[in-house]
């Protein structure tokens, strides 16, 4: 049987402003808003976690310093907690081993190619995943992240490995999709990526949904800086370039996407992930009816 590194390290490019998001984030990193009770990067961290990633690299920006405070130890509101008998595991999942964040700078806004980029130095030789934070991935039904399934299927197929979703046709001109080869289950073979294509032309519905694991070659057709569409440094264009030059499959993820870099998504996944609350979702469902019920 064929074994593949393993994946221990995922790149989260955190570096942008969330202007979509002012005034909330004029202070306050768009990461860090949250959904329900939890911050935006802590579910993408916590699904690396259960992949089995062990390094979390975070591409960041001016500001965003309260990211990393985010899973630092807070000495005196553990303290207080402590002395006070409050329940000390909701903290858990904020607390990285030392060693395990890491942070690189990305100075000018040139893309999200230049972003993963800039982790380089980090990533080394070896396999490395990607996280956009905004793109909620939460699995069916209790079932397993988005990565973990990424992984699996990485230990069959090697290479590099998407994620992808299915949307109707006439959405497609708003994502970047994959010209779809062979299926098996969920597995796809990618011939190719295609970005915003007209629906006429798009050679598949299912679009690119912010989870990929790539070989670090991929950091050798960044180095060259090309610009592509908005003038900008894309991934999907040096993915493309990796495309017959080693194995590449997209994983249809079996799950719910919250695209939590706009407003509306942002909050159809607060009220979902709410809803599915044992401890709130009974009283939240409730209380969506009394104010839809107010609106007749």
């Amino acid at each position: 049987m064929t074994t593949h590194k393993p994946i221990k390290k995922a790149v989260f490019p955190v570096a942008g402003l969330g202007t979509r998001f002012l005034p909330a984030t004029k202070a306050i990193p768009k990461e860090l808003l949250p959904i329900v009770d939890r911050p935006l990067i802590q579910y993408a961290v916590d699904e690396a976690r259960e992949a089995g990633i062990e390094q979390m690299i975070f591409v960041t920006g001016r500001g965003k310093t309260a990211i990393v405070e985010h899973f630092d130890m807070a000495f005196e509101l553990e303290k207080t907690m402590n002395e006070r008998g409050k329940n000390m595991s909701v903290l858990e999942p904020t607390r990285a081993t030392p060693g395990d964040i890491i942070t690189v700078r990305q100075q000018v806004p040139l893309g999200l190619g230049h972003a993963i980029w800039c982790a380089r130095a980090i990533v080394g030789d070896e396999p490395f995943a990607i996280f956009l934070p905004d793109e909620l991935m939460i699995g069916n039904k209790g079932g397993t992240g988005c990565m973990k399934q990424m992984v699996d299927a990485y230990h069959r197929t090697g290479g590099n490995i998407i994620s992808v979703l299915e949307v109707p046709h006439e959405e497609v001109s708003s994502y970047g999709v994959i010209d779809p080869g062979a299926e098996n289950g969920a597995l796809t073979e990618v011939k190719g990526l295609v970005e915003k294509p007209p629906v006429a032309e798009a050679p598949s519905n299912k679009i690119i949904s912010g989870r990929y694991i790539l070989q670090p070659e991929v950091m050798r057709v960044l180095e060259a800086q090309e610009k592509g569409a908005g003038g900008e440094i894309q991934l999907t264009d040096a993915m493309a370039k990796m495309i017959g030059q080693q194995p590449f499959h997209a994983v249809t993820f079996d799950g719910k996407r919250y695209d939590c870099g706009n407003k509306l998504g942002f909050v159809e996944a607060t009220l979902a992930l709410a809803l599915e609350r044992e401890d709130m979702g009974a009283d939240v469902r409730a209380m969506a009816e009394r104010l839809l019920a107010s609106q007749l």
